[in-house]
């Protein structure tokens, strides 16, 4: 298809699942009668982030994928004929779990799901307690509405990992968040943290001549105040659409894919890419 419009589901933490799927669904409905294609929702976003602190009680927040939100979401996607990207906590075998993204598709077929590849480790952020790194690669599929890829989170600021989803043909990179502020650090440090977060992304859609989208959660849980700005940039890196700070905010976005090709025609980057020099970039560091 030419032409798609993105629905990006800016949300916050609710009490329980039940209560978060409920709104979701309310969300999704609401996205979908605005002209919404492809949906996707923010990262874990039917669980507060709870990686804020380690607590193995928090490990029974997790659910098979494809599961029951999966089962559940499903019939929605096909009802109202829309893809939708369901990011959530996977649990995979005993002591087992991943950070996933499952991607339905608008006949509500779940066409496989993303493990987040890259867990990051800060104070406030403590995933690597609870997430095992992806072990399925990057993945792209072939949707309804496009070629889509998907990460999650912290990979966002990994290059290798927006250009080896692009070099599969993704049209679109759908980045579910969960990222903000600690109060200790914003007075000082906030503005600059944003920056680096949305510059990087933004480098991402240049690099590889493609539409962005990343969506991210809004509130303070906790020590963490997640500060929103979901956004669209277009393969200038251009911000087409962006939410705001603190709001649930439904970010509807109409996508022109034909300006993916004739970016890639223009500067052709994947054409004159030199892939015999860059064996070194397998290696941890280069020191020799």
């Amino acid at each position: 298809m030419a032409k798609v419009t993105l629905g990006l589901v800016q949300s916050r933490a609710f009490s329980s699942k039940e209560e978060s799927v409920q709104q979701h669904e309310r969300l999704i409905r609401d996205a979908a009668a605005r002209g919404a294609q492809i949906i996707c929702l923010q990262e874990l976003f039917n669980t507060p982030y709870f990686c804020i602190t380690q607590d193995t009680e928090l490990f029974n927040l997790a659910e098979a994928v494809p599961g029951p939100t999966t089962d559940r979401l499903a019939p929605l996607a096909k009802e109202l004929g829309v893809v939708i990207i369901v990011p959530l906590f996977e649990k995979r075998g005993p002591g087992l779990y991943h950070n996933t993204a499952a991607v339905i598709d608008a006949d509500g077929t779940v066409l496989g799901k993303y493990r987040k590849m890259h867990i990051p480790q800060d104070p406030g952020f403590e995933e690597k307690f609870y997430f095992t790194p992806g072990d399925l690669g990057y993945r792209v599929w072939d949707t309804k509405f496009g070629r889509i890829g998907v990460l999650i989170c912290w990979d966002q600021w990994y290059p290798e990992a927006a250009r080896l989803t692009a070099l599969m043909g993704a049209e679109i990179l759908f980045y579910p968040t969960a990222i903000g502020w600690l109060p200790s650090e914003k007075a000082a440090l906030g503005a600059a943290q944003h920056c680096a977060w949305e510059t990087v992304q933004r480098g991402h859609a240049v690099a590889n001549g493609c539409y962005l989208a990343a969506v991210n959660r809004v509130g303070t849980e906790q020590q963490s105040e997640f500060w929103g700005q979901s956004f669209v940039a277009n393969p200038y890196g251009e911000i087409v659409a962006k939410a705001s700070v603190s709001d649930e905010e439904i970010l509807i976005v109409p996508c022109d894919l034909t300006a993916v090709e004739d970016f890639r025609r223009i500067w052709p980057f994947f054409r004159d890419r030199r892939i015999d020099t860059y064996a070194p970039l397998t290696k941890r560091y280069i020191d020799e």
